[in-house]
């Protein structure tokens, strides 16, 4: 599995053809904190929900989460369902505040 680290990923999110972002934590989690245009999918619907990205099965999407750990069962999961262009953000939105966007509360 690939991981990213946040500024590698702002330097992505300012280019043409940014990645997709997909937000795996929890709904409570997500309306307290997000990164800008992510589509939240917890992983506790990814089972039952996947299919809604099938869209995004050719391109490259960037998985995160609080600290990086549900984002990597996240990726192993989308992996099994055909998904190849996958990167877990590396210490998740947690490092995400720290690194590239303070405005971002932690938790």
């Amino acid at each position: 599995m690939s991981s990213i680290i946040p500024a590698e990923l702002a330097a992505l999110l300012r280019a043409p053809e940014p990645p997709a972002l997909l937000d795996v934590r929890e709904s409570d989690e997500h309306a307290f904190c997000a990164i800008a245009g992510s589509r939240l999918m917890p992983i506790s619907e990814l089972g039952e929900r996947f299919t809604e990205l099938e869209d995004w099965k050719d391109r490259d999407v960037v998985v995160y989460c609080h600290h990086g750990v549900r984002s990597a069962h996240a990726i192993a999961y989308l992996r099994s369902q055909g998904f190849r262009r996958l990167a877990n953000l590396s210490g998740g939105i947690d490092r995400w505040s720290l690194e590239v966007d303070p405005a971002i509360p932690r938790y």
